[in-house]
């Protein structure tokens, strides 16, 4: 009875897997992972004081303004455009001429008909008197907005328009009468040659009271005709013959 009561013990799993190759074979792999688990350093644990004092949320940090700013080189073309733009080259015709027949590549234009010449030549007309019937119209604005001022009168002199010029001479004869005749010498540099030249030239001048005599130093001014040859008038005797 004994031996039919008795019974095997039964199979642990562990028993069942060693017995088994493939098991075993399953295993090789979960050890070795458990071993590199073991040697490698664990994440130490938080304290609860430690999680305590931790925000449940990360808030979200102000950025800073300055960090924000694009340097000037990275602005969008908006920013350049309200910047003051730079004053334009006046460049002269002749030289805006110039620069265009340097950048022309030398190609030939396609050839063109005589009524198409002509109308660019028309064109062309009607393009440059617009032009200036605007420039003409500008300064006329211009000259509406600030008017001249008046030219002051002018007197009219004795003389006529121009003043009467004035000589000084030395008496070189006085035998008519009422009429001296005056030497004018000059002495002025030559305009290329730097040179004093020294020349002379007489003329008749009315004496009304024969004062003057020969050798006197007198000043004489010009005035109207008195005859054939005298256009000029004794002023005053500057000084007298020794």
């Amino acid at each position: 009875m004994i031996e039919e009561n008795e019974q095997t013990p039964e199979e642990t799993p562990e028993e069942s897997a060693e017995d088994s190759p493939q098991s075993a074979e399953a295993e090789a792999p979960a050890a070795d992972a458990a071993e590199s688990a073991e040697d490698s350093p664990q994440p130490a644990e938080p304290e609860p004081e430690a999680l305590a004092e931790e925000p449940a949320a990360e808030e979200p940090v102000a950025e800073d303004p300055v960090a924000d700013e694009a340097p000037a080189a990275d602005k969008p073309p908006a920013a350049e455009a309200a910047a003051p733009a730079e004053p334009e080259e006046v460049v002269h015709p002749k030289q805006r001429r110039k620069r265009a027949r340097s950048e022309h590549t030398g190609e030939t234009r396609p050839q063109r008909s005589s009524e198409e010449r002509v109308a660019d030549r028309a064109a062309k007309r009607s393009r440059l008197s617009a032009s200036r019937r605007a420039y003409r119209q500008k300064q006329r604005e211009k000259r509406a907005a600030s008017p001249r001022p008046e030219a002051p009168q002018v007197e009219p002199k004795e003389h006529g328009p121009g003043r009467p010029r004035v000589r000084q001479g030395i008496v070189v004869s006085a035998k008519p009468d009422k009429t001296i005749t005056v030497r004018i010498d000059v002495a002025r540099r030559h305009r290329t040659y730097k040179k004093i030249v020294r020349s002379s030239s007489t003329l008749h001048a009315h004496d009304e009271s024969n004062e003057a005599n020969e050798g006197d130093t007198v000043r004489v001014v010009e005035t109207r005709p008195l005859s054939r040859t005298k256009r000029w008038r004794l002023v005053e005797i500057l000084e007298r013959a020794r």
